[in-house]
């Protein structure tokens, strides 16, 4: 972590990571400094790079995409040019929520949400097996969200 964090800083970070709409005022009231300094230290917080964005929390199910989907992709070769073809065509999918290159049995694993079984079946029969370089998909229907975007801990 780096020497530039104070005690204030890491408690502003761990306030705002669990309700990003405090508002200025609570939030100097919370950490006892003046509106003003926590102001300066929250936008430099952004500037510096701590704070990546703030958005809303939609409920799934509410916006009917309940279904969350893990898919694990083999690509068929693993080099650095077919990772970046591959890379620059999932960025273009809506539904993937994430994408990461992981090490192990599959090169990338893919978080993605659905309304139900039939809405994933369309998707992966026309755009997922469609990508470039994609030998093999592997999918996982989750049953249940134990732990979900849980808060960094630090």
């Amino acid at each position: 972590m780096s020497s530039r964090l104070d005690r204030i800083d890491l408690k502003i970070l761990r306030l705002l990571q669990n309700n990003g709409r405090l508002s200025n005022a609570e939030l100097a009231g919370t950490v006892a400094i003046s509106p003003a300094t926590c102001h300066r230290r929250t936008q430099r917080l952004f500037e510096d790079g701590f704070i990546a964005a703030v958005r809303a929390m939609v409920a799934p199910k509410k916006v009917a995409k309940g279904t969350l989907v893990m898919v694990g992709v083999v690509l068929d070769r693993s080099t650095p040019e077919s990772f970046a073809i591959f890379e620059q065509a999932i960025t273009k999918l809506k539904f993937v929520l994430d994408c990461h290159l992981v090490a192990g049995d599959f090169d990338y694993f893919l978080k993605i949400r659905v309304g139900d079984m039939e809405d994933f079946n369309r998707i992966h029969g026309e755009q997922l097996i469609a990508l470039p370089g994609v030998r093999q998909t592997r999918t996982f229907f989750v049953m249940k969200e134990v732990v979900d975007n849980a808060p960094l801990e630090f």
